[in-house]
């Protein structure tokens, strides 16, 4: 588990592809946290396994996407050079200054508009299925970020989020523009509580 709070953005070193899916190597730039093997980290809030650290003295990071994560998230159009925001799982005793976060990305949104007359919103377009789990003032996951929905218009499709100073500084966000991809990860509390009153046939 994650709490969207964004401890470094790395980046990509490489791609390679293989038998599986590919093999992302990326560059944590100084991260103070030194991963282990087998540990779970999020890439763009996607949850990786990191394989084994490429380069233990420059402390390259090393993970394996299947082609079912390629094609759910914003991973298979990564490139060399991408800055990509990093968290470890969460840990016995931490805080969780952000909200719960899985790991597990719903699906992929596009940004539709990026505003900064008046501090800086981003509109992010999302399919009906994943409209469904948004609430007004509730919780979203974009790119690994934990985020508030500033406003939404179900109808329409899209939901806005408001970035502060220290988000722009601390992640990659700043860097969306209108065409962008982003993954979402939906409130898991909501998905339960929308997967449970579906089934007992009170909402489709």
């Amino acid at each position: 588990m994650f709490t969207g709070i964004i401890q470094q953005v790395g980046r990509v070193e490489s791609i390679e592809r293989t038998p599986s899916g590919v093999r992302i190597v990326v560059d944590p730039r100084g991260w103070e946290h030194t991963p282990r093997p087998g540990e779970s980290i999020a890439n763009n809030g996607c949850c990786l396994t990191l394989v084994d650290p490429v380069d233990r003295q420059g402390g390259m990071l090393s993970f394996d996407a299947i082609p079912e994560t390629l094609a759910k998230t914003t991973l298979g159009s990564w490139k060399q050079g991408e800055r990509v925001n990093l968290e470890r799982a969460l840990r016995m005793g931490d805080t969780l200054d952000g909200h719960q976060v899985q790991g597990h990305v719903d699906g992929t949104g596009s940004v539709l508009g990026v505003f900064t007359d008046d501090g800086w919103r981003v509109r992010v377009g999302l399919g009906e299925e994943l409209m469904r789990y948004m609430v007004p003032k509730g919780s979203v996951c974009l790119d690994g970020v934990s985020l508030t929905i500033a406003a939404m218009d179900a109808g329409a499709g899209w939901i806005e989020v408001a970035l502060i100073p220290e988000t722009l500084e601390r992640t990659n966000l700043r860097e969306r523009a209108v065409g962008d991809r982003v993954n979402i990860e939906c409130d898991v509390l909501v998905k339960t509580i929308v997967h449970t009153i579906s089934r007992m046939g009170i909402v489709k």
